[in-house]
């Protein structure tokens, strides 16, 4: 049986929905933290740069490779590398298939811990104080009931397919996501003790931006925070109408992604001095205390001692987490997915439900054994897999990638100066980059 490709229909549809897959915990979470540890301005200032630089190719070459062959990036790689070896540009992509496995594993126990904290605040607030304390407490019960509940409510997008599904709720997530965290910003920011955050977070030292490991950090987040190197932006890509202003789309996707970064740091950050204000202990040798653990700590604590609008506030704060993670493992979910319906003949929802089934085997194995297998998946992901796979992003674009491959047409760029510089940036410069960044990571680590 034949599978007519579907598609997505419009280019803010598609825009959405790829910043959707990129804005995530990463951002949200992870960027905050990272810059609360890392001098605030110093970091955002070399978090731009490095986004700038790095990320934004990696980004691109994800989204071109897909967007040219016009299929999952499994076949995608196998046809780009077909002049040197198909085969091994079908294993790099099983390799990142298995990545959004690994990513979705542990990315859905976290999204139910987001979704558990948000119902907690409102059994609080509906005088269910029992029940509030079991949904904020961390346990193997309360992981085993709310990662499958986000399983499937990212299955149920998904297996409505790509117009239908992905791009019509990234379209309605986006809007809701954006607007709560203005609305909390402005909430956050008018309390005793923000302006402080706002000084740190606004204003760089300039003696810091030269830390090599505020430098590592800053991009390792940046990396990690495109959701690049799973294939999720490849899948999209390949949705896309071909060679449909790909330079504008993927700035505009960056932009946001960024943005949004931004943003959470103009609430995260002057929380955390509010927080310091109402007397928490929140900084020990200018390092947060419980780093990770920012988000189920220390901001409870804090919306707590508002009283009944900090309850209304955190409800609010954790639904933004969840929907941030939903549109995330939206894009994730996908890459396996297309593969199954177009290279082994499934149908979508067939295949949806399929993997589905096989993240809530992988999610309730790191349930099972958290403490040793938890970190580490996430260590192997994000410091291994992830630069490998969009090193070879790079060196496919650059080197491998010859017929159909507009940055090395000659003809092409004898007419586009610019096409020219691009491709020799992306062939020569970025992974000298990104090799120098995994190097660090991998050291540091």
């Amino acid at each position: 049986m034949t599978n007519v490709r579907d598609s997505f229909h419009s280019r803010i549809g598609f825009i959405l929905a790829a910043a959707g897959s990129a804005i995530g915990l990463g951002n949200i979470w992870g960027f905050p933290t990272q810059a609360a540890n890392n001098g605030g301005g110093a970091f955002l200032f070399v978090y731009l740069l490095v986004t700038l630089l790095l990320a934004l190719p990696a980004l691109y070459a994800e989204i071109y490779i897909g967007n040219q062959a016009q299929k999952n990036p499994v076949s995608a790689l196998g046809d780009a590398c077909s002049h040197f070896s198909e085969g091994i540009g079908r294993k790099a992509g099983i390799i990142g298939l298995c990545g959004a496995i690994m990513m979705l594993s542990f990315y859905t126990i976290v999204a139910g811990w987001m979704l558990a904290h948000t119902l907690s605040s409102m059994a609080e607030l509906a005088g269910m104080t029992q029940a509030s304390a079991w949904l904020a407490n961390s346990s193997t019960e309360r992981n085993i009931l709310f990662t499958p509940i986000f399983i499937f409510l990212g299955a149920a997008i998904i297996h409505q397919g790509v117009n239908a599904g992905i791009e019509r709720w990234s379209a309605r997530l986006m809007p809701i996501l954006l607007v709560m965290l203005i609305g909390l910003i402005i909430y956050i920011l008018q309390q005793p003790g923000a302006d402080k955050g706002l000084e740190v977070y606004l204003i760089p030292d300039f003696a810091r931006v030269t830390d090599p490991e505020l430098i590592i950090s800053a991009m390792g987040q940046a990396f990690f925070s495109l959701s690049i190197g799973v294939g999720g932006m490849m899948v999209y890509g390949s949705y896309m109408q071909k060679d449909k202003d790909m330079g504008k789309l993927v700035l505009s996707i960056t932009a946001l992604d960024t943005g949004i970064a931004f943003l959470a740091g103009l609430l995260i950050i002057p929380a955390l001095f509010v927080a310091e204000h109402a007397g928490l202990d929140v900084f020990q040798d200018n390092q947060l205390i419980g780093e990770g653990q920012l988000i189920f700590h220390i901001l409870p604590a804090l919306f707590d001692s508002m009283g009944t609008i900090g309850l209304i506030v955190s409800s609010g704060f954790f639904l933004l987490l969840s929907i941030a993670a939903l549109t995330s493992t939206i894009s994730s979910t996908e890459v396996p997915v297309a593969y199954m319906v177009e290279d082994k003949g499934f149908s979508r929802k067939k295949a949806t439900w399929l993997v589905s089934i096989i993240v809530l085997c992988s999610s309730g194995l790191l349930i099972a054994f958290f403490d040793a297998l938890f970190g580490a998946v996430i260590r192997v992901l994000t410091t291994i897999l992830q630069p490998l796979s969009c090193l070879f992003y790079f060196i496919v674009v650059g080197w491998l990638w010859k017929r159909g491959n507009k940055l090395r047409d000659v003809s092409l760029q004898k007419d586009r100066k610019w096409l020219a510089l691009w491709g020799n940036y992306l062939r020569y410069v970025c992974p000298v980059l990104l090799t120098v960044v995994f190097v660090n990571v991998a050291i540091l680590n």
